[in-house]
């Protein structure tokens, strides 16, 4: 099966997991729900979800174990996103073609909204299905982990460092610290998630963990050279370092990545291509 089949099968999968927990029966929360829907629903490349589902198959991992905790890894960022849209952030009016949350619906919801997604992701994160073959213990590990990659020393970490350098765009350790955590750390933990959820083996967890760091990387500083005609001088890779320099430092931690997967031979065949898919976009 092609790359570009198998991610559309498991974005299938997502999509349809996300479209049975973004639901209400209870009209008073209808508008809530539509902002949620709209919020999460309109399209992306779920490379989380995808990469927590690509680890727990490559360890293993069968049926739809992983699959809540990969919708909820997708909930997560898209809260991030709508909080980062908001005017006290990045103040932006539009994402992936449309009126950001807060334009479509106002602040005080999109702020809700952020919320409401986050809260629901760790809902799902607890969430056992029928038939689970995981211990409670293992998904309790999982989402004390996801926790902290979302929290203040992952992603919101990364977020504070965010503000912090746009003050100064050439603090290239401040740069470092960013991608690191504010995208890297969210990647990375979706990998790992998914590898804990079907083994217990601190060896093949070692190199999902080492791998997802990588690729977490790498995928900012992707997305760094693809925004930089948008903002030149914004805080990023290549405005600190220059467009040759982020190229190379993307090609080399694609290539870490790769290397790392090593110990799982054929195994790990999918996250490799995911790793080369997303040095792809800038080519």
């Amino acid at each position: 099966m092609s790359l570009a089949r198998t991610l559309e099968e498991m974005r299938c999968r997502i999509d349809a997991r996300l479209e049975e927990v973004l639901r209400s029966e209870d009209p008073r929360e209808a508008r809530a729900v539509d902002a949620m829907r709209y919020s999460v629903l309109s399209g992306g490349k779920r490379i989380r979800p995808v990469l927590c589902l690509a680890a727990y198959e490559a360890v293993g991992g069968s049926g739809d174990g992983a699959l809540s905790t990969a919708a909820a890894l997708e909930l997560i960022h898209a809260y991030s996103l709508v909080h980062d849209d908001l005017p006290c952030m990045d103040d932006d009016d539009v994402r992936r073609g449309r009126p950001t949350t807060h334009r479509a619906y106002g602040e005080g919801m999109a702020v809700l909204v952020g919320d409401a997604l986050l809260t629901l992701a760790f809902d799902l994160l607890a969430e056992a299905p029928p038939g689970d073959q995981v211990e409670p213990g293992r998904r309790l590990e999982v989402l004390k982990t996801v926790a902290r990659a979302a929290g203040l020393h992952g992603m919101i970490g990364g977020q504070v460092a965010d503000l912090e350098a746009a003050k100064d765009p050439g603090d290239a350790s401040l740069i470092e610290y960013v991608h690191a955590h504010k995208t890297g750390a969210l990647i990375a933990v979706a990998v790992w998630a998914g590898g804990r959820l079907a083994t217990d083996d601190p060896t093949v967890l070692g190199t999902l963990c080492r791998y997802g760091r990588a690729v977490g990387f790498a995928f900012q500083v992707v997305d760094d050279l693809l925004d930089s005609g948008e903002d030149p001088e914004g805080a990023s890779y290549v405005a600190c370092h220059g467009p040759d320099a982020a190229r190379n430092r993307a090609e080399s931690l694609i290539g870490e990545a790769e290397d790392h997967l090593t110990p799982l031979g054929p195994r790990g065949d999918l996250l490799r291509e995911i790793a080369r898919y997303i040095f792809s976009r800038i080519r």
